[in-house]
């Protein structure tokens, strides 16, 4: 784990930091000025997240004090004065207050990749709140993480495409916000489309826009999500559900740069970097005939692929205690801690759901947990048993998981999935995650909404 030094005279602004860094993976050592530090606790810091305020002499000479470890200054009064001397003292990066958590670190972590030193412990984790997100997915120190967080620093910094491969709940929007934030685009957006919970007849207007006229429940004309990410990235999850024709549309845009709205004649250029995000056999898909080849190689540029967590080894525990502290602080149960039990419990479980999963079963013990130990029946899970759909056949009950299977395999080709969702009374988000929690694939259906001409 990478150590940072936060080095801030005031109380409050130092808690704040030292929150956002804990929060983002990091160790963290406190100090009120560069003058109380010692010269043995400077050298074993990674890098120095350093207030304006923290020196009793000239900042320049404050930031000379780190030598080789890089500091990110964060100003209270920032000034261009101040910007221009910080990075003329050293400073790898200067923050102006107020500032999010993504914008510190974002910096953090640039400084950390640009630094020699400091890589010679890579952080356990990569961007996990880099977007201010507190699910604790991108932890761990399993050599597939170690591969994974490795295979982000080389290809974060290019405009490489990326397509990302894992089992649902394994984290992959998470990975995409990495690579977003340790790019060069990451002062502009980042504009995320999961395509598998928009009917199929709303999407193409919802990337790409249409002109006026061309909806008839709109009839003003608007951009759609890639315009919105011109200049920065596209995030397209579950992109093995997106029609045909949208297919078709998108791949225009990846191979010229060249955007037309749905019912317009003009184009535009635009420049987006798109990180696509599936959890099925896109080659098998392409070969089935149910995804493009041509769009299918524009995307596989750069694979990433992310392991379940019943292959992460120790990162198991990592992540459970890490949502457990997330979770406890949330609900202000800060004193909680896991039984022998529970965590032997959490061992022994395979994660359908992966990360996902564990953080809900988490935050659902912190709940119900009366006193100060999280016990194994609070998890609701069975560790002796491997769970879905298979186990419960074979306790030969008519569940309502069998009735959803059976249900879905009977009706998919005669109902859209709106329809299907609506006969079953969930909603077309649930009826998705469960898709994907019980390997159901979504067939393309036949029955559409009229198409926008």
């Amino acid at each position: 784990m990478n150590r940072i030094l936060v080095v801030e005279g005031d109380a409050e602004h130092r808690r704040q930091l030292c929150r956002f860094l804990i929060d983002g993976g990091f160790g963290v050592v406190e100090a009120t000025s560069f003058d109380t530090v010692a010269a043995a606790s400077l050298s074993e810091a990674d890098a120095v997240v350093a207030g304006t305020a923290t020196s009793l002499g000239p900042e320049p000479e404050a930031i000379g004090r780190a030598a080789e470890v890089p500091v990110v200054v964060v100003a209270g009064d920032a000034t261009i004065a101040g910007a221009v001397a910080s990075i003329r003292a050293g400073a790898t990066d200067y923050i102006p207050r107020p500032y999010a958590a993504d914008a510190l670190l974002a910096a953090v972590y640039a400084a950390l990749k640009s630094h020699p030193r400091a890589r010679r412990k890579p952080a356990r984790t990569i961007a996990k709140s880099v977007a201010g997100a507190t699910t604790p997915e991108m932890i761990g120190t399993s050599e597939a993480m170690r591969e994974v967080f490795d295979r982000i620093g080389k290809v974060a910094p290019t405009d490489s495409t990326v397509l990302i491969h894992g089992e649902s709940g394994t984290g992959k929007e998470l990975v995409a916000r990495a690579l977003h934030s340790l790019s060069t685009r990451r002062e502009a957006a980042m504009v995320s489309l999961n395509c598998a919970a928009i009917p199929d007849a709303l999407i193409e207007p919802e990337l790409f826009g249409h002109a006026p006229g061309a909806l008839a429940s709109d009839g003003t004309g608007r951009g759609g999500l890639i315009e919105a990410a011109d200049g920065g990235t596209l995030f397209l999850d579950e992109i093995g559900e997106l029609p045909r024709d949208a297919q078709a549309r998108l791949l225009r845009v990846l191979q010229d740069g060249e955007l037309r709205r749905l019912g317009g004649t003009s184009t535009r250029l635009v420049d987006v970097r798109l990180i696509a995000a599936t959890h099925r056999d896109l080659e098998a898909l392409t070969r089935e005939g149910g995804f493009r080849e041509d769009l299918y190689y524009r995307l596989d540029v750069v694979s990433l692929r992310l392991p379940p967590l019943r292959d992460r080894g120790d990162d198991v525990t990592l992540l459970a205690q890490a949502a457990l502290a997330s979770a406890s602080r949330r609900m202000n149960k800060p004193e909680l801690v896991l039984s022998d039990a529970a965590d032997h419990a959490i061992r022994r479980y395979r994660w359908p759901g992966n990360v996902r999963e564990l953080e809900n079963a988490i935050e659902r013990a912190v709940i119900l947990c009366d006193g100060s130990v999280i016990e194994a029946e609070l998890l609701a899970i069975d560790a002796a048993e491997d769970l879905g759909a298979g186990a419960e056949a074979a306790n030969g009950a008519d569940s309502l998981t069998d009735y959803f299977m059976r249900f879905v395999l009977e009706n998919q080709d005669h109902f859209t999935e709106t329809e299907l969702a609506h006969r079953l009374g969930i909603s077309r988000k649930s009826l998705w995650e469960r898709r994907q929690r019980l390997n159901i694939p979504r067939r393309r259906t036949r029955k559409r909404g009229p198409r926008p001409r």
